[in-house]
């Protein structure tokens, strides 16, 4: 359990990091890139907004990811991960990763129909690459659901050992 104490404390530091950095991304970062985008392309100007908001809600459930991340870590330390109050954290990273993706896949689809309705714009690089992180994104999703039905079979395991001692 000391090793897992550790490995706990030193993810405790990372996921500190990755939230602050994801937060000064939503605040400062993206919103400025996109301000500055609009500026030296005014023709890309009417994506700003959308641009901005995308990032903004992509990030927002990294945060929640993380959020719950934090709670199932201080579950495991308690020994208490497989009850039945991680589901809720579980289904918040689900429905966090979840947007995230259909997030993705609009952006995806928007973007590979205003690649193709340009005619001096075929290039299959970008396209290709969205797709790509589309699939990726899906297969994290399922592997979360295919997750949160391993952890209801060992908490409903856990909680018939304990009525049998």
């Amino acid at each position: 359990m000391n090793l897992t104490r550790k490995a706990v404390g030193l993810l405790r530091v990372l996921l500190v990091l990755l939230f602050a950095a994801s937060v000064v991304g939503q605040t400062l970062s993206w919103p400025g890139q996109f301000a500055h985008l609009a500026q030296e392309e005014p023709d890309l100007a009417h994506l700003r907004w959308p641009l901005t908001v995308i990032a903004i809600l992509a990030l927002l459930c990294v945060e929640i990811v993380i959020v719950s991340t934090w709670r199932l870590l201080t579950m495991v330390t308690a020994d208490r991960i497989f009850s039945t109050d991680a589901f809720a954290w579980v289904d918040a990273i689900v429905w966090a990763i979840t947007g995230a993706w259909l997030l993705l896949l609009g952006a995806a689809v928007a973007t590979s129909v205003t690649i193709y309705a340009t005619p001096e714009l075929r290039d299959p690089g970008l396209p290709m690459a969205l797709a790509g992180m589309v699939l990726i994104g899906g297969v994290l999703v399922l592997l979360m659901v295919v997750l949160r039905t391993l952890l209801r079979q060992a908490a409903s395991l856990r909680s018939d050992m304990d009525a049998v001692i």
